[in-house]
């Protein structure tokens, strides 16, 4: 599966990428049809704690899951989304089962 990470306005560092990749590379465990995946990594108002949002945008055959979360780091905002799309994942695998 291929991994895109693009961060707005800032450079992520190395530790960030490979934490991202991994994350990320255990969903095509789920459902080997995974294409291709793209993050971005942004960071909302500084006023607020929870300000760094990781969306996630997964290619499928036919389709495209995605998922955006807000969190207090980018490795929390990450881990979430991949939670959620997990299930997305898991529920489309679900219906070519029957």
């Amino acid at each position: 599966m291929k991994v895109s990470i693009k961060s707005l306005h800032f450079k992520s560092d190395l530790k960030l990428d490979q934490f991202i990749e991994k994350k990320v590379g255990k969903l095509s465990g789920i459902y080997e049809g995974v294409l291709a995946s793209e993050i971005t990594l942004k960071v909302d108002k500084a006023e607020t704690k929870e300000n760094k949002i990781a969306e996630i945008r997964l290619q499928i055959p036919g389709y495209d899951l995605f998922a955006k979360k807000q969190s207090n780091s980018f490795e929390e905002a990450t881990d979430t989304a991949v939670n959620a799309l997990r299930k997305q994942l898991e529920k489309h695998k679900g219906k070519f089962k029957k």
